[in-house]
């Protein structure tokens, strides 16, 4: 195969399904679950080979901008583009925007449409079929999925009927997808022998898909289009025409165009796959010691088994437990059988109900600088650690209800405060009265990091008046 793969990272998630380590502002594939690396930058690191590979494009929305970039970077990918999508409209409209992009690049780019949050085991099953799904989309045209052959009765995932051989290729045709069945149902499909789980990876020559969306979803390829020719350079981000792309139909790929074109082929594959839908799925791919368990972080296992045990922060101790899930965070602790550990979208539900900041964000925030940690709180103060990395600088602010004590911990600190610019070292320390413009950046070439010491009536997060910021933030 000469053609590259132009691959696209659908990079959205609503973090409530791995909770509480996933939460609503850092999903399920910023997180590192298998190994050293976060889902998404192995989902990157998939396509390293620049001889296969084109640069990938990330498609994510503004919010997650500046990690996603970071993580990227950090993995050593470089990608083409990441394209800010105004709001979530579901995978077709990605798709859409993914292929126009591509054939700026390529007139006859193939593209690659992956998730950002699932675990392939192996990478040269992946890279076969792959060459398969090429071959398949070149020779005919065709719209091609990668169907994982069953190990289990699942209802968690979708399933796709496959048909006979698509001549000259070895791909299947598609009778139809399926939404996810009850358990009987599941157990026909595997005894069934023809039945494939759905695994949400597409591979088309971009062409051949914008001229199906075309026939099938008129208004959303010309919402789309317009939205990528209209779109606008962020610093290293590509903003996609808001009241353009709103306007597309939300829809996933599967609805909008697969399950009505005539030009649909899946290529059967075993892969080691998981989308890590539940922590029940990430015991399954995960190592495991002899008496079953997965255990990760600072762990203790007396008489337990069969259970996934992990920490982030505190020791945990199991004892005479079995078939149970048990997460610590810094900031909250799940102890679920695995059963009910399955579907958490009722335990976030009721959690958001009470209020708790815990399903929304972790105590450690990620901005373009680097981060902050919330250390202390009560009332009228709070204490943050605070890192910076080398050569960023946060913006120029003020506050209106907060007065703000910094101590450098380590490295060197450009201070701002009013009219002066200090210099700091470590063990060194400055005031920000109420209502002083200041800025604290790091002029070293390692990490920076403070402690900071807020007092006032009011503490907020919204409690900020910016005047210049690097980043374009408002």
């Amino acid at each position: 195969m000469t053609h590259k793969i132009h691959p696209a990272i659908l990079c959205g998630g609503s973090g409530t399904r791995l909770w509480p380590l996933s939460r609503r502002a850092h999903p399920k594939q910023l997180l590192s679950l298998v190994d050293a690396h976060s889902l998404l930058q192995a989902t990157a690191l998939r396509f390293a080979d620049i001889g296969r590979f084109a640069p990938p494009i990330a498609l994510c929305s503004e919010s997650y901008r500046f990690i996603i970039a970071e993580q990227l970077r950090s993995a050593g990918v470089t990608p083409d583009a990441v394209i800010l999508e105004p709001e979530g409209r579901n995978t077709a409209p990605a798709a859409a925007v993914a292929a126009l992009w591509a054939l700026r690049r390529d007139d006859e780019a193939i593209l690659l449409l992956s998730p950002s949050d699932h675990v392939i085991g192996d990478l040269e099953a992946f890279n076969k079929a792959l060459d398969v799904a090429a071959e398949t989309a070149l020779r005919t045209h065709a719209l091609v999925t990668f169907g994982i052959r069953p190990t289990r009765p699942e209802t968690g995932y979708g399933y796709i009927e496959a048909g006979g051989t698509l001549e000259g290729t070895d791909a299947l045709s598609v009778r139809r997808f399926i939404e996810k069945p009850d358990a009987e149902t599941a157990r026909g499909y595997v005894e069934g022998g023809s039945y494939l789980w759905n695994s949400g990876l597409f591979l088309f020559r971009a062409a051949d898909f914008l001229a199906e969306l075309r026939r099938l979803e008129p208004e959303m390829m010309s919402a789309c289009s317009e939205a990528v020719e209209n779109a606008r350079g962020d610093l290293d981000f590509l903003r996609l025409d808001e009241a353009a792309f709103r306007r597309a139909p939300a829809n996933s790929i599967d609805y909008a165009v697969m399950e009505k074109t005539d030009r649909a082929a899946v290529v059967p594959v075993s892969m080691g796959w998981s989308d890590v839908g539940s922590w029940n799925a990430l015991l399954d791919v995960a190592d495991k010691d002899a008496t079953g368990n997965a255990v990760w972080g600072d762990v203790v296992a007396v008489g337990t088994r069969d259970s996934l045990l992990r920490s982030e922060g505190p020791l945990v101790v199991a004892a005479g437990l079995s078939d149970v899930v048990v997460v610590a965070t810094k900031d909250a602790v799940l102890v679920a059988s695995r059963q009910a550990a399955q579907d958490l979208k009722p335990v976030v539900a009721t959690l958001d109900g009470l209020k708790r900041e815990e399903t929304e964000g972790h105590p450690r925030v990620f901005r373009p600088w680097g981060w902050f940690e919330t250390m202390d709180l009560g009332t009228g103060f709070k204490v943050k650690r605070i890192a910076v990395k080398p050569g960023h600088r946060l913006s120029l602010q003020s506050h209106r209800h907060r007065a703000e004590h910094w101590v450098v911990v380590t490295g060197s600190a450009e201070v701002t405060r009013g009219d002066e610019v200090l210099r700091l070292e470590a063990n060194q320390s400055t005031y920000i009265p109420a209502g002083t413009t200041h800025r604290l950046g790091n002029p070293g070439d390692g990490d920076l990091h403070i402690i900071e010491v807020q007092s006032g009536a009011y503490l907020g997060e919204d409690d900020i008046i910016r005047f210049d910021d690097i980043y374009g933030r408002r």
